[in-house]
């Protein structure tokens, strides 16, 4: 019986072991598959850059030929070329006048794609030879996190349903935060005389003193600031009041400690509620702090945080140099007629096989 039964466990030993090995095997192969499909990729990659540079190397001539020829037309053109200047300028923008903003950039370089030289007269009260400078506007928000908190929680402050709180979060809210929404605005020009820069900053922000609207809001924007800044004011003089009667009460108390008095002023509960005056006094000279600030920034529909140089910076970067340019791009176009013809030949080839 005895015997029989060591047979079975020795039996199952074996079963086990083989299932083990089995296993064993099966993971082997697999990190070696792993590890080769790894290496495969590798091994591309590499072939990939081994093709590339013996591509190079066989039609360097060209492509170097190429490149030389655009540095010379690129060179000649930025000769003859008149120089360019460029200068920005920082705009704060208030009653969501951004996306208005944006707008009047879009028509200001219409006009100037149109060659509209009365209409950039008219809207930017020039002459002709100014006019006829004005070569681009640019405008782009300066981005940072700060705004995209801000703008959330004044929407939650907003929001008194609990339940619509918790289904928009920050990042929800993040996504849908868009350039407008920002609230300083980088705005740049570029131009051929570099003393135009300082005539526009009246012309770029009038528009939105003229418009009917935004004053509008404006104005009752100010309204309720300076109700509040006003209401705040009052209830802190009124603190200030309740806290004096606090200390000279607490002062004769302490005078006289024998006379006796229906309200216990020098007792905890008396220090306790002039330290509450205290913190109240204090939130509210905060909250006037912040509403001083608001009303600062509220002031204008659009506030310069910074003004044009009255003198442009000359765009001398190479980037921006017509020779660089050129030169990139008559050695891409020979690139991609040298691949063009490769693989045209190869698709002459590919046919030849079947005919």
């Amino acid at each position: 019986m005895s015997t029989n039964q060591q047979k079975e466990n020795s039996k199952s030993n074996n079963e086990e072991e083989v299932d083990l090995g089995s296993l064993f095997v099966i993971i082997g192969k697999g990190f070696s598959k792993f590890f080769n499909f790894i290496g495969d990729i590798f091994k591309n990659i590499f072939l990939g850059i081994i093709i590339i540079l013996l591509f190079f190397k066989k039609h360097y001539v060209v492509i170097s030929t190429a490149a030389i020829i655009g540095l010379i037309a690129g060179f000649s053109l930025e000769v003859n070329s008149p120089k360019t200047y460029t200068s920005d300028i920082l705009l704060q923008t208030n009653f969501k006048s951004s996306r208005q903003l944006y707008n009047n950039i879009s028509f200001y370089n219409d006009l100037i794609k149109q060659k509209d030289t009365l209409g950039l007269q008219k809207t930017f009260d020039l002459n002709s030879e100014y006019a006829i400078s004005l070569k681009k506007f640019t405008i782009e928000p300066l981005k940072n996190k700060i705004d995209i908190i801000s703008a959330y929680d004044e929407l939650i402050e907003d929001l008194l349903d609990t339940l619509t709180v918790r289904n928009y979060d920050l990042n929800k809210f993040s996504k849908s935060f868009t350039d407008f929404d920002y609230k300083i605005h980088r705005l740049t020009v570029v131009a051929e005389k570099n003393d135009v820069f300082d005539k526009l900053n009246k012309p770029i922000i009038s528009p939105f003193t003229k418009n009917k609207y935004f004053s509008y809001l404006k104005k009752l924007t100010n309204e309720n600031i300076n109700r509040t800044d006003l209401s705040y004011r009052q209830n802190l003089l009124q603190v200030d009041s309740l806290r004096k009667v606090y200390m000279k009460v607490m002062l004769v108390q302490a005078n006289n400690p024998s006379n006796g008095t229906n309200i216990d002023f020098s007792s905890q509960k008396g220090t306790t509620g002039a330290t509450e005056l205290f913190s109240i006094n204090k939130e509210i000279n905060e909250d006037l702090k912040e509403i001083t600030k608001n009303k600062i920034r509220k002031s204008e529909i659009i506030n310069i945080i910074s003004n044009f140089q009255i003198i442009g910076k000359e765009i001398n970067s190479i980037v921006y140099n017509k020779a660089f340019q050129l030169a990139i791009l008559f050695s891409l176009a020979s690139i991609v007629i040298l691949l063009l013809l490769k693989l045209n030949h190869y698709l002459s080839n590919y046919k030849n096989t079947f005919y």
